[in-house]
């Protein structure tokens, strides 16, 4: 059972669960078969102010803490992880970064477009040749006079062929991390190339963008020069806790088709439900589902009381993302032959989940993550 929930928590839970049933759910099989979300999707998360929680009104978001943030994610976990997708990254990555570290004027400029979704953002660090030693990135950012020359490429990029503004990372200095600052670049000025053939989260849009000689000016820069290395790792921080929440509502997705299947399902006379092996299966689902949520409901708690929450970020989606692997695994079982084929969703709630363990840090980089923290000492 979840700890208790105040009036305002359990209402945008409620909201966003409404959403994910009536909007989201219908046409879950139809968009992984095409690889497509439909686009007008984001058009009603904005209206609904989804993509602007926990951005203060001012900018145009509709406010909330992190809590009622990892209730959305949930929500919209459970429902089609690729649809979670487009608010962990625009809100999550994009707009989140330019609210802790964009000046005045890009916090105007910017937040009110991507909290309403009249833009969406990408968030622009993996490269082809550096995925999690991404300190040792090779895109390039020269000076020119007013203006920043940026060459180079990115690769597996979430919303890289719908993005309106990509946060890019480039080296502006030496080797290593110091030598690295972020961007705001429209994507007009980009080159993408959207990436098909997924085996998961095959109706969001992923792509690689290619910079050559994209020229921005100085004011493009976001925070200070040098410092972008620290944006990501911090941003990065904060959206592990948004992977966490989607992969616990993907879990709990899994939990809910499975309990539904076994109570339907009769095999020996009896519905498979009643079987103790199968019991065992969704027990199993049901204690990860519960574990994964406290441990992130804990970052959200530790975000909103302004503590550390680093480590803490990093235990969670580690968990998480393990977690709803298994649950997946565990709820195809529970279907047997059927779960194998798309009539039925655990087979694409499989496939969806295997990639939490790969992006925004794997599962071993959580642990060294972790192990740092422990000892002190770095494994890196």
């Amino acid at each position: 059972m979840d700890l208790e929930l105040s009036e305002e928590h359990s209402a945008i839970r409620t909201m966003a669960a409404e959403f994910v049933d009536r909007e989201v759910v219908p046409h879950v099989r139809e968009w992984d078969r095409a690889e497509s979300v439909d686009r007008a999707i984001v058009g009603r998360l904005g209206e609904l102010g989804l993509l602007g929680v926990t951005i203060p009104e001012e900018y145009g978001g509709s406010g909330g803490d992190h809590l009622s943030y990892c209730l959305v994610l949930e929500e919209l976990g459970r429902g089609d992880s690729a649809v979670r997708g487009i608010v962990s990254v625009t809100l999550g990555l994009v707009a989140k970064a330019v609210l802790g570290h964009g000046d005045e004027e890009q916090k105007r400029h910017w937040l009110p477009r991507l909290a309403s979704g009249a833009s969406l953002g990408c968030f622009a660090l993996t490269e082809p040749g550096t995925g999690s030693d991404a300190g040792n990135l090779a895109t390039r950012a020269i000076r020119d006079g007013g203006d920043w020359v940026i060459t180079g490429s990115k690769m597996f990029i979430t919303n890289g062929t719908w993005a309106d503004i990509a946060l890019v990372f480039a080296r502006t200095g030496g080797e290593g991390s110091r030598g690295i600052s972020a961007f705001l670049v429209p994507t007009e000025l980009i080159d993408r190339r959207e990436i098909h053939g997924k085996l998961g989260l095959r109706g969001q849009a992923t792509a690689e963008l290619v910079l050559d000689g994209v020229r921005v000016p100085a004011s493009a820069m976001l925070g200070p020069e040098g410092k972008g290395f620290g944006i990501a790792m911090a941003t990065l921080a904060k959206g592990r806790m948004s992977v966490a929440a989607g992969c616990v509502g993907l879990a709990q997705g899994c939990l809910d088709a499975a309990v539904g299947y076994a109570g339907e399902r009769e095999q020996f006379g009896r519905p498979i439900a009643g079987h103790q092996l199968v019991q065992e299966l969704l027990s199993d689902i049901a204690v990860d589902v519960a574990a994964a949520r406290l441990l992130t409901w804990k970052v959200a708690d530790l975000i909103d009381r302004g503590l550390p929450f680093a480590t803490e970020s990093s235990m969670a989606k580690l968990f998480a993302s393990e977690a709803c692997v298994r649950a997946a695994n565990n709820a195809l079982q529970v279907f047997g032959g059927y779960g194998y084929i798309d009539e039925y969703p655990v087979g694409k709630m499989l496939r969806d989940a295997r990639v939490m363990t790969l992006y925004e840090g794997t599962s071993q980089i959580q642990k060294l993550v972790i192990g740092r923290a422990l000892t002190g000492v770095s494994a890196f």
